[in-house]
């Protein structure tokens, strides 16, 4: 499903966030920090993923 906007959810990602919501909150605040702290990890190589590509499309 595509999405007009870029900073728009598809239904198929909104559903995900709440599935993801419902886990999260069964979390002790250590299992929530590190949690967030592997999210943003992730988010930093994707950032680094996604310039690479653009600097040798």
């Amino acid at each position: 499903m595509s999405v007009d906007m870029p900073g728009q959810l598809t239904l198929e990602q909104q559903f995900q966030l709440q599935v993801l919501k419902d886990q999260v909150r069964g979390l002790s605040k250590e299992q929530a920090q590190d949690y967030v702290i592997e999210v943003f990890r992730q988010m930093m190589v994707k950032d680094n993923l996604t310039k690479h590509l653009l600097r040798n499309a």
